[in-house]
């Protein structure tokens, strides 16, 4: 049921009515000042100021994806250095380690024929040594044996003979 239509709706002294009216007024009012076009404004500001915020966000967000971009290319170009002075210390450690043990092998063989020649002079040395020693030995046996002959006797017998055969072998 149409509250329109009702006995008493149009009265004076119905509320329903001043309601009706007053309504009507505030939306005449409203449309003359130009509430709604303030309204309108309002929200329009409203709007544009959110998608400049939106738009600002985006290119913020662009921005900061081509940052991590540039960082990921960063990374990885610094980690392909990295490998690379990675592999090069590698090889020049081999390098250094080749170089190393063929100075360690001249070195040793350096050491081993000046050892050996240490060797041979003190071989040289001690036979020389032995050899003199020997000799002195020989020279003081045979000085002491004769030395022994001489006074056990006064003449020597093979002396003798010797010098006595001196003088048939000379005529």
């Amino acid at each position: 049921m149409n509250m329109f239509f009702e006995e008493g709706f149009f009265g004076l002294d119905s509320a329903e009515l001043w309601v009706g009216v007053g309504l009507v007024l505030f939306l005449a009012v409203c449309v003359f000042t130009g509430a709604f076009k303030l309204l309108a404004g309002a929200l329009d500001a409203k709007a544009a100021k959110i998608q400049s915020e939106l738009d600002e966000a985006a290119r913020l967000r662009a921005e900061a994806e081509a940052l991590l971009a540039q960082i990921r290319a960063e990374k990885a170009e610094a980690e392909a250095q990295a490998a690379a002075m990675l592999k090069a210390a590698e090889a020049d450690a081999r390098v250094m380690e080749a170089e190393a043990k063929v100075k360690l092998e001249e070195t040793l063989a350096r050491r081993q024929a000046l050892a050996e020649r240490r060797i041979a002079q003190a071989e040289v040395q001690a036979t020389a040594e032995v050899k003199a020693a020997a000799a002195d030995l020989a020279a003081r046996a045979a000085e002491q044996i004769l030395v022994a002959r001489l006074a056990g006797q006064k003449s020597d017998p093979l002396l003798d003979a010797a010098i006595a055969q001196i003088g048939s072998r000379l005529n």
